[in-house]
Formats: structure tokens, sequence, C-alpha cells
């Protein structure tokens, strides 16, 4: 049997929700919001433009699901399983989703406005122009994510895992990320304006051109860090030993009584 959601066809062949919830139903009339779909199997399906607000879908499966422009908004999804699902321009806002598993999903454009997103696993996901402001991002795992134009001012980054992150263009201003992992971070143009960075590890990162004026770099690691062409005005927690560790040119903003060398 299919079902007709958004005009779109989609099969309900094997499914199961684990809790008795006829999930065929709920496809055919586009989601079920606030319902109870914990532990919903809902793999590999087109449920593109489904509402799924306020709905409690904890260790729901998802994966490789099309879910774009889906809302999840106020959700429940602690501990879901979104591996690989297209997520272009979903909502997530407010949606609480610790632990949850969106590991090389497409969620460009997405929405997770004030979400709780710790130690979520969005390791290799595309998340270029997603909005993250004020989303809880605490342990969580975005290695090799692309951030490029994402928006995450005033989330909280402490100890999360940027390691290789595209993120150019990306907007981190006012963010708290204390002990970051941003080592080979390529961040060229992203605003730190007043983000506190300290602690955060910056190895080999390229921030050539970033806005950095107010940031904390109290005990950052600089090490090969290029800083060419960057705004650095008004850091604090800075000092030349550790500056002499990364590079810049003459385009590179320093407090004053700083120097830089060039970086080869």
């Amino acid at each position: 049997m299919a079902f007709v959601v958004c005009g779109m066809i989609l099969a309900a062949t094997g499914v199961r929700s684990g809790i008795g919830i006829d999930i065929s139903a709920v496809i055919a009339r586009g989601g079920c919001p606030g319902c109870e779909l914990h532990h919903a199997e809902m793999r590999r399906m087109d449920l593109s433009g489904a509402d799924f607000a306020g709905a409690n879908l904890r260790e729901a499966l998802f994966k490789n699901a099309k879910l774009r422009g889906a809302s999840f908004r106020n959700a429940y999804l602690v501990r879901a399983e979104m591996e690989r699902s297209q997520l272009l321009q979903a909502d997530f806002s407010g949606a609480r989703m610790r632990g949850a598993d969106l590991e090389k999903s497409d969620a460009t454009g997405a929405r997770f406005v004030g979400a709780d997103l710790r130690r979520v696993d969005l390791a290799e996901a595309v998340l270029e122009g997603a909005d993250f402001t004020g989303a809880d991002l605490r342990g969580a795992m975005l290695r090799r994510a692309v951030l490029a134009s994402a928006i995450l001012r005033q989330a909280k980054l402490e100890d999360a895992d940027l390691e290789r992150v595209r993120a150019e263009g990306a907007d981190f201003s006012d963010a708290r990320m204390p002990y970051a992992d941003l080592d080979r971070i390529k961040a060229r143009g992203a605003r730190f304006r007043g983000a506190e960075m300290r602690g955060v590890s910056l190895a080999s990162a390229d921030l050539s051109g970033a806005d950095l004026r107010g940031a904390d770099l109290a005990r950052a690691h600089l090490r090969r860090t290029n800083l060419s062409g960057a705004d650095l005005t008004r850091v604090t927690g800075l000092d030349q030993e550790r500056l002499d560790r990364a590079c810049g040119d003459a385009a590179t903003r320093l407090p004053e009584g700083f120097v830089i060398d060039p970086c080869d």
C-alpha cells in the first residue's frame, strides 16, 4: 500500500512504531504533531514537509529518510537516529535532541534555534546556512562538518569537536566555546566577535580575514594559526608568547603593543 503526502508517494510496507501507533496513518496525514512516537521506525521514508512539532520521537529511527522542510519544533528527539537523512530547511527550533545521531545528514538551511544538541553527532554533516542561534552544542561532534555561512550566535560549544570543519563566513559572535577543538578549521571571513574562546585549540586553523574583536583568547592554542587579515582588536587574554606561534600579514589588526610573524 502507498500513501500520498505533499504530492509524494510513500511506501508504508514493514513500518513499525514499537508502541502500537499506526505509522501508515501518520504518514497519510503528513505527520503527527504532539504524538507519542518514541522508537518509531521511519527509515528511508519521504516525509518532506511533515509536521512533528511537539512530538515525542525519543530514539525514533529516521536513517536515510527524506525530511526536507519538516517541522520538529519543540519535539523530543533524544537519541533519535537521523544518519544520512535529508533535512534541508527542516525546523528543529527548541527541540530536545541530546545524543541524537545526524552524522552525514544534509541539513542545509535548517533551523536549530534554541535546540538542546548536547553530545549530538553531526560529524560530516552538511549544515551550510543552518541557524544554531542560542543552541546548546556542548560536547557535540561536528568533525569535518560543513558550516559555511552558518549562524551560531550565542551558541554553547564548550568541549565541542569542530576539527577540520569548513566554516567560511560562519557567525560565532558571542558564542561560548571554551576548550572546543577547532584544529584545522577553515573559517576564512568568519565572525567570532565577543566569543568566549578560553582554552580553545586552533592548531593549523585558517582564520584569515576573521573578525575576532572582543573575543576572549585566554590560554587559546595558536600553533600555526593563520591570522592573515584577521581583526584581533580588543581581544582579551592574548599574550605575545602564544601569538608568536601563529602567523599573519600586514593586514592583521592586533591590540596595541603586539606583533605577528608573516605566514610563509
